[in-house]
C-alpha cells in the first residue's frame, strides 16, 4: 500500500497580511491571526472525511497511507501522550499539571486523524465558565480562586477516538415471553378474622424462537486514550458527530493534540463487543413479545471500516495539598463538571462562628 502524508499535524500557515502564525478561531472554519486581526477560510477535502479499511490496518500498521510519524511529549506522572505545537506557550501536562520537557519529545507512529470535531467555545468562554463554577462554590480554598483567574490554567484538548462501521449480520435461537395474568386465592386476616380473597398473579408464557437480523453499525465510538490517573466524565464526552469535518491541521492550532495510547487492536476488541451487544438488542426486537430469553447468537461482520477523531474538550488542572483536581468543558456543547478541594479552616471558622452567635444568643436569652 502507498504511503501517504498528505495530510499532517505540522501544517502552520502565515498571515498572508503581517506573517504571525494563524491561529483556529472557535465556532468558525476559519483561522485567525491575533496581530492584524486577518481571517482566513479553512479550506476542508472536497471529498469529505475518508472511511478507512480495517483488515490491512490489523494486519499491518506500519507501512500504510494515511499513516506518518509524529513528534510527541509524555508525561511521566500519568502517561499522557501529548502534541503541542510551538505556539503553545504551556509546557504543563494538561491532565495533572506536571511540566513537560521539549528535549524528551519523541517521534511516534500514529494513524493520521481522518475527522475532527472542530472547537465552538473558545478559552475565554470556558475560562469564564471555570472561573464562575468555582465563585459559586462554598468552602473553596484561596488557591482556587487565584487559579480561577490565571488564564493559562485553562487548556484545549483535542482527544483522539475510534470510530467503527460495519455490516452485522447475526442469526439467534432463543425463547418469547408472554404475559397473562391468573386469579389466585389467598388467605389474609382482617378485624381479627381470618378471610379468603382473590388477586391476579402475572405469569409467563414461553414459546421458542429463532431467526436472523442484520444491518448497519454505524460509528461506533470507542476511547482511544488512557492515562492512569485521569478519566474524562461520561457527563461532558457526549459530541455531536453529526458536526465532524474532514480533518485539517488548521483547526489544532492553539491546542493541544493528544495521542491514541489503546492501539487499533483494542480498540477494534471493543467495538466488536458493542456490536454484539447490538446484535442482541436486534434480536429481542426481532422475537417481540413481553420479554425475551437468548440462547444462542452467531455474530459476523463484514464490509469493516474505522476512522481516527479528535473530539474538543477544555481542562483545567490545579493542585492543592499535592492533590490534582480537574474541570472539564466539552468544547462543542459547553457542557462542563469538576472536582473540588474544600478549605477545611473556613469551614471550621464558620462553625467556631455559629457557635459563639448560639452562645450570645443563649447569654442575652438568659
Amino acid at each position: 500500500m502507498e504511503e501517504s502524508k498528505n495530510a499532517t499535524l505540522e501544517n502552520k500557515k502565515a498571515c498572508s497580511k503581517c506573517g504571525a502564525e494563524l491561529l483556529f478561531k472557535p465556532g468558525t472554519t476559519s483561522i485567525h491571526c491575533n496581530y492584524c486581526g486577518n481571517e482566513e477560510q479553512i479550506r476542508f477535502n472536497e471529498n469529505g472525511f475518508k472511511e478507512l479499511d480495517l483488515k490491512p490496518y490489523l494486519e499491518e500498521m506500519g507501512n500504510l497511507s494515511h499513516s506518518e510519524e509524529v513528534l510527541m511529549l509524555s508525561c511521566n506522572s500519568c502517561g499522557a501522550n501529548q502534541h503541542i505545537q510551538d505556539n503553545y506557550k504551556s509546557l504543563h501536562c494538561v491532565y495533572c499539571t506536571m511540566p513537560l520537557i521539549r528535549d524528551d519529545a519523541t517521534l511516534e507512529d500514529w494513524i493520521l486523524p481522518g475527522a475532527i470535531v472542530p472547537f465552538q467555545l473558545d478559552v475565554k468562554k470556558s475560562h469564564q465558565l471555570f472561573s464562575n463554577w468555582v465563585k459559586s462554590l462554598w468552602f473553596a480554598p484561596n488557591k482556587l480562586k487565584k487559579a480561577a483567574v490565571d488564564l493559562e490554567n485553562t487548556q484545549g484538548v483535542y482527544l483522539p477516538y475510534w470510530t467503527f462501521d460495519a455490516q452485522l449480520y447475526a442469526n439467534y435461537t432463543g425463547q418469547r415471553g408472554d404475559y397473562y395474568y391468573v386469579n389466585v386465592s389467598y388467605t389474609t386476616t382482617e378485624n381479627g378474622k381470618s378471610v379468603r380473597k382473590t388477586r391476579q398473579e402475572r405469569r409467563t408464557r414461553w414459546s421458542n424462537a429463532s431467526g436472523d437480523v442484520k444491518g448497519f453499525v454505524d460509528d461506533t465510538l470507542i476511547k482511544a486514550s488512557f492515562q492512569k490517573q485521569n478519566t474524562i466524565p461520561q457527563k461532558v464526552s457526549n459530541w455531536n458527530l453529526t458536526a465532524l469535518k474532514p480533518f485539517d491541521s488548521s483547526f489544532l492550532a492553539g491546542f493541544v493534540t493528544e495521542k491514541y495510547t489503546i492501539p487499533l487492536k483494542d480498540g477494534y476488541f471493543s467495538a466488536t463487543q458493542e456490536a454484539e451487544e447490538i446484535a442482541r438488542t436486534w434480536a429481542r426486537r426481532d422475537i417481540g413479545g413481553d420479554t425475551q430469553r437468548i440462547s444462542s447468537i452467531n455474530m459476523s461482520l463484514s464490509e469493516e471500516t474505522f476512522k481516527h477523531i479528535l473530539l474538543p474538550i477544555y481542562i483545567s488542572s490545579y493542585k492543592y495539598n499535592d492533590k490534582v483536581y480537574q474541570f472539564f468543558i466539552n468544547g462543542q456543547t459547553g457542557k462542563f463538571t469538576g472536582t473540588r478541594p474544600y478549605s477545611y479552616w473556613k469551614i471550621i471558622f464558620l462553625v467556631v462562628f455559629i457557635l459563639i452567635v448560639v452562645a450570645l444568643i443563649a447569654m442575652v436569652s438568659n
